[in-house]
């Protein structure tokens, strides 16, 4: 009963925690990107590790949890409003799940980057990061699709 009363806080707080965690998600390749074609040791290096460390850690980080946080809740309060959790057997719901912790799991693996990139062992190209740049946008269509068009 108490979720069902602060449904619509809960609901504005996801969405914010969301955008914050995309505009991370979308932002933080960008800067692996250039981080991949700079000089080793250099002003650039150190100026690029210091706002991917600020992004991941103070921003990303704490919005995929309370996206995840307020995301549950909402479940929970749904479930709640409908009548049961049933609801959530839907395929829809359960691609939203998937898609969300495949989102989940391209943040994962940019933390993984970060740490290659304070350690100073980047492997990979900047073309594979411009590459890993589309996937959470991708991942963002698909769920607000299913979200507006299969949840109702």
């Amino acid at each position: 009963m108490l979720l069902a009363a602060a449904y619509d806080w809960l609901r504005a707080l996801h969405i914010l925690s969301v955008i914050a965690w995309m505009a991370g998600l979308l932002y933080l390749p960008r800067l692996y990107v250039y981080h991949a074609m700079a000089e080793p040791g250099g002003e650039f290096d150190r100026t690029v590790k210091d706002q991917e460390r600020r992004l991941l850690k103070l921003i990303m980080n704490p919005a995929m949890i309370a996206s995840w946080i307020f995301g549950l809740l909402l479940i929970w309060s749904n479930a709640e409003r409908a009548g049961g959790w049933s609801i959530f057997l839907d395929w829809a719901w359960i691609a939203k799940f998937v898609l969300i912790s495949v989102m989940t799991g391209v943040h994962h693996l940019y933390a993984i980057r970060f740490k290659h990139f304070q350690a100073g062992t980047n492997d990979w190209p900047h073309r594979r990061y411009r590459i890993l740049n589309e996937v959470p946008f991708v991942l963002a269509i698909l769920i607000v699709l299913i979200a507006v068009v299969a949840l109702k």
